[in-house]
């Protein structure tokens, strides 16, 4: 990634139809702000965009439901997003919005292109049509039974149970969301992007990094999941998919089209090409030429998603863009995966789920508590869990007693001892550092040794590893702690002024270097260290690669004779009844009949009796083979053997094990349990599992090596 001078920086548009979760952050917001921030910090030009996606089916059904109009609701929580955003941290270079009409005329003139060009299909087909409310359905206005994991409030284009991506026709029970009645089907002609011409070189480009002979990015660099489920994706076929639809609310299809009227851009289209418009809007604002930051071989584009996103942004958008001509793809996806929240999926629907701007109300100062926590349980690889004591305990136990501490105490006995003024010191006075050795070290060898800690932080980051930039950078911290209690000046002022002047300039140079640090994680924090430190903010002008290069050197970050402020705390304590009002909050606010998770247990089933039991066949195998089910994002097929023969099974386990982490596993066989077809394939028998709900399911397996394949547990 170091060959690029420009980056252009993608977040995804949040939908404007409700205000912002703490999901929202996790999954693209707070990652695509560490990064930008960082690559500011060493001097990289940097345009970071994102806008509110005011289209499609969903904000006009809630205009319907709220018996309002579209663009009340998109102007209401554009302007919320823009204060959410703002207050929370996340420093976008421009927030735009896909209703302005530079929006439009952008995702017009690219539709038009792509119309000129010849590459879209035109077809007739039948879609479904509301009879009572007399107009065609989009997707978002159908409502069904997800065939993949019988979820029975899927809609027309994905499942947001399972995280499927469906058609309209494949839904089970079908019903408009207008008037609750069953549609029927009606022929409509539209536009569609042919993604089946497509398969050969996205999945070359997926795969290798090329595309058209040019290599444009390390695969080896992408996330597993990310190029997992694109290739699943394209190898099992790719199918034209509509870029219009009969809507009343969104981009015109252009009116020279033959047959536009009443036609719209579909959503999936307008949307991504919003960061287009985003970007012409910043370099108009900025006197730039917005194509070196889309058309230049000097930029890289990286896409800041949630894992629901991955197809539209690495499969569709690029075909998209190739289609076109002339613009970049993407060099990374560092696509996130879900945050649920106190042993539940985070659901809106539910009003599951904890809003920024609400917290920001609830607890007025704490942005970078809530940023660290976030953080922290990053879903970076796999589903992660929010839940409020997790928060105080981050809170408390790491940003007060481990940051804080540190930097209240250096400033306290810089204070104490030399009026906040930075004495002259020995360089070559020796010390015991922060390591613990037994032997003492150099002042400017544990220079090198910050130099090398905060190289770490660095090579994290550009890993998109932002949960390990946090952990090295809390390491940091602990040095600094580390290095006052080795050396405890409050006692070594008695016996060697001058060994604690060395130490304590040490100290600062710590605090000085978290300051940096803690610039693209913790940006309020970076701001008070300033004030402490009187230093001015930073600017995210290449402070960063200043600071590394004075480290190589052995040339300190704050000199003798600075003066520092006065001592005040930089995090303070979360007590117990903030957490309490928070997680009653939370449990009397949920839209469901059904008990809330935390502390609870599954109910006992009905009884049953011995005779029923021992009707039961439990048999010991081995897993011997594992892979997922295609177009299924929880079932694994598993090969067993139990000795005297060999089974598949279909186990919907995929969320909780890794196939190849399970291969040799002893599990426990229900095998006279009859067998059924699952996704086309026959499963014949049941693994016994134990489940602690959403996907927290663990083997009920024999003793390893104990018990041979094929013996009846009785």
């Amino acid at each position: 990634m170091s060959q690029f001078n420009k980056y252009l920086i993608t977040a995804a548009l949040p939908y404007a139809n409700g205000p912002l979760h703490i999901g929202h952050l996790a999954g693209a917001y707070l990652s695509s702000d560490i990064y930008a921030r960082f690559l500011r910090l060493q001097g990289k030009e940097v345009v970071f965009v994102c806008g509110s996606d005011e289209h499609g089916a969903a904000i006009t059904i809630k205009a319907l439901k709220d018996g309002t109009t579209p663009k009340a609701i998109v102007d209401k929580y554009h302007e919320l997003f823009k204060d959410t955003f703002q207050k929370i941290g996340i420093s976008f270079d421009i927030y735009h919005r896909t209703s302005d009409p530079l929006h439009h005329e952008t995702s017009q003139e690219f539709f038009s292109t792509l119309y000129d060009q010849g590459v879209f299909e035109t077809r007739e087909t039948e879609q479904y049509y509301d009879p009572t409310a007399q107009q065609f359905l989009a997707d978002r206005y159908i409502q069904g039974t997800c065939p993949n994991c019988d979820y029975t409030e899927a809609y027309g284009d994905q499942c947001e149970s399972c995280g499927s991506t469906l058609s309209p026709t494949d839904l089970i029970n079908p019903i408009s969301k207008i008037t609750g009645d069953k549609p029927v089907k009606k022929s409509t002609t539209h536009w569609y992007l042919p993604l089946n011409k497509d398969e050969e070189w996205l999945k070359e480009w997926l795969e290798q990094g090329v595309v058209d002979g040019k290599k444009t990015h390390y695969p080896e660099d992408w996330k597993n999941h990310v190029i997992g489920q694109c290739k699943s994706w394209i190898e099992s076929g790719l199918h034209p998919r509509a870029m219009t639809r009969d809507l009343d609310w969104g981009v015109d299809v252009p009116q020279q089209i033959e047959g536009s009227e009443g036609k719209k851009l579909y959503v999936w289209l307008d949307a991504p090409i919003g960061y287009i418009s985003a970007t012409k809007q910043w370099a108009a604002d900025n006197n730039k030429n917005w194509e070196d930051y889309w058309k230049s071989d000097d930029t890289a584009l990286v896409h800041f998603i949630g894992k629901d996103n991955i197809v539209f942004h690495c499969v569709i958008f690029p075909s998209i863009l190739k289609a076109h001509g002339g613009y970049n793809l993407p060099v990374n996806v560092p696509a996130n995966q879900f945050m649920n929240l106190e042993g539940r999926k985070i659901s809106t629907s539910k009003n599951w789920a904890v809003w920024v701007h609400e917290y920001l109300q609830d607890l007025p100062g704490r942005e970078d508590a809530l940023r660290y926590c976030m953080i922290k349980y990053m879903p970076e690889l796999k589903d992660s869990e929010f839940t409020w004591k997790t928060f105080q305990e981050a809170n408390n136990n790491e940003l007060v007693n481990n940051i804080g501490n540190f930097v209240n105490r250096v400033i306290v006995l810089i204070n104490k001892y030399y009026q906040g003024v930075m004495p002259e010191y020995d360089p070559w006075a020796m010390i015991d550092g922060p390591q613990g050795e037994d032997e003492l070290t150099s002042y400017e060898g544990e220079l090198i040794h910050l130099f090398d800690k905060l190289d770490s932080v660095h090579k994290s980051i550009y890993q998109y590893d932002f949960r390990g930039g946090l952990k090295h950078l809390m390491e940091l911290s602990s040095l600094g702690n580390q290095l006052l209690q080795n050396n405890a000046p409050w006692k070594l002022i008695k016996e060697d002024e001058e060994a604690v002047k060395t130490v304590m300039t040490l100290a600062i140079q710590y605090v000085a270097a978290l300051r940096v640090a803690l610039r693209p994680y913790l940006p309020i924090a970076s701001d008070n260290l300033s004030n402490l430190l009187n230093l001015p903010p930073l600017t995210d002008a290449g402070e960063w690669t200043d600071m590394m290069n004075a480290l190589a050197e052995g040339e300190d970050i704050i000199k003798p004779g600075h003066q520092i402020a006065e001592a005040a705390h930089l995090f303070t304590r979360i007590e117990d009844d903030v957490i309490t009002a928070q997680v009653d909050k939370l449990n009397a606010s949920i839209l469901t009949d059904e008990p809330t998770p935390t502390n609870a247990y599954s109910p006992l089933k009905e009884e049953i009796n011995f005779d029923d039991f021992v009707k039961l066949d439990l048999r010991t195998a081995t897993v011997i083979s594992a892979e997922k089910v295609k177009k299924t994002s929880k079932l694994l097929k598993l090969e067993l053997d139990l000795g005297f023969e060999k089974r598949t099974v279909v186990s919907g386990i995929a969320k909780a094990y890794d196939p190849e982490k399970i291969i040799g596993k002893k599990v426990t066989l229900l095998a006279n349990l009859a067998p059924r077809k699952i996704k086309g394939i026959e499963s014949q028998g049941m693994i016994l599992m134990a489940d602690g709900g959403e996907d927290d399911l663990c083997f009920i397996s024999p003793e390893e090596n104990t018990w041979s394949d094929g013996m009846t547990i009785s």
